[in-house]
């Protein structure tokens, strides 16, 4: 990091590990005996616990969500742009927390853990999670902390859901949710790219079934093939033409099957960097949470149902360019929430960003985030406001 950094930054930030010891029942059956989750706490929790905001990542994302890590980290957390000081989700009024999920791979209990059955890393005998056990994690973190009920619970794309999963599981446990650049479920073509990049991973010699390990080699062909696929997804047509267009690395074709234009440099560049910074046993993982996250199928397929008994109010956002989760998705929970009878607001932001616009600080989205975030702060009961 800057030895000076910005005064809206939270500034150097510490990890703190947590262990649970109480037995977590999952819903492919199987259990964990105990687990940790490792997460990062910006802000100052008030004396009731009533301004607390959850924060939970999408994919590839984890706990790390603002700030820095070490003096030398010259990169903040993955979603600086909104938290801190001053910011749409101002740690001078909240308390935030950032967690890796279960089954992650940046130190909460997932495939690389050791398993205290075998004494060995879990790898692919490590738990099929859902939305709903990760929730479960997130209510028992809530818990250590004495929050009985979040000020707001906040994601994006795979964060959302888990944000739309509190409201179901847990009405009385927040105020409010955001969910942003989400779904209510995975559309069939979605389901079919998590696949393909799936079978890049599991395909590649050195995945070893997921018992990888051991050898000291990772699947990094199949890492890196997977977030190329991923990454184009994440983009936009119009996004990818503005910036890489048809250009050349050398101005001129070479006539070989070597990169060519920058938009495949571009792409190489990520799968490269990806492949050394992510597990795959946790790719896998992650793209089955995605597919199996459908809160609507305990409710005859009826969304509006799902979501009858939530109290909070719910903010949704969506992105014009966005296909992966595209706006009419956003809407299908807009409408189950109207016909539900629950509060609700919809904002759509233009942006040529694609999928990747919820990470991305345009004026407006963050205009409309900042909005927002100032009605969840008058939401926190007065008498917590006079103490803070």
């Amino acid at each position: 990091m800057p030895q000076s950094y910005p005064q809206d930054s939270v500034g150097i930030v510490t990890p703190q590990t947590i262990r649970f010891d109480q037995p977590l029942s999952l819903a492919c059956g199987r259990q964990l005996d105990h687990y940790e989750l490792i997460i990062e706490t910006y802000g100052t929790l008030n004396a009731d616990a009533s301004n607390a905001i959850l924060v939970c990542h999408a994919l590839s994302g984890n706990q790390h969500l603002a700030g820095y890590n070490s003096a030398d980290e010259t990169k903040p957390g993955w979603w600086d742009s909104a938290i801190g000081p001053g910011k749409p989700i101002d740690t001078n009024t909240f308390f935030v927390i950032g967690l890796n999920n279960l089954g992650g791979c940046h130190g909460s209990t997932g495939p690389q853990s050791i398993n205290p059955d075998t004494g060995k890393p879990f790898g692919p005998d490590f738990p099929i999670m859902t939305v709903s056990d990760w929730v479960e994690s997130q209510a028992r973190l809530a818990d250590h902390f004495g929050i009985q009920q979040w000020a707001a619970v906040v994601g994006g794309s795979l964060g959302g859901m888990q944000a739309l999963q509190w409201a179901i599981d847990y009405p009385q446990r927040l105020r409010h949710a955001l969910i942003i650049a989400s779904a209510p479920k995975l559309s069939a073509q979605n389901i079919a790219f998590n696949e393909v990049a799936r079978q890049a991973i599991t395909r590649d010699p050195d995945f070893n079934n997921g018992h990888f390990y051991e050898s000291g080699k990772v699947p990094k062909t199949g890492l890196m093939l997977a977030r190329m696929l991923g990454h184009i997804t994440y983009l936009s047509d119009d996004g990818m033409r503005d910036k890489f267009g048809r250009e050349l690395r050398e101005g001129k074709l070479s006539y070989d099957f070597n990169p060519q234009f920058e938009v495949e440099s571009y792409l190489h560049y990520q799968g490269e960097r990806f492949s050394t910074a992510f597990d795959a046993n946790t790719y896998l993982l992650m793209t089955k949470a995605l597919d199996y996250f459908d809160p609507a199928a305990d409710y005859g397929d009826n969304l509006a149902e799902a979501v009858h008994n939530a109290q909070c109010k719910f903010m949704l956002i969506a992105f014009t360019s966005d296909w992966r989760f595209a706006p009419e998705r956003s809407r299908e929970i807009v409408d189950a929430l109207v016909a539900a009878e629950r509060q609700v607001s919809y904002a759509e932001v233009d942006s040529d960003h694609g999928h990747d616009a919820f990470l991305i600080p345009t004026p407006r989205y963050m205009d409309i985030y900042a909005a927002y975030m100032k009605q969840v702060a008058n939401d926190i009961p007065s008498t917590a406001k006079e103490n803070h």
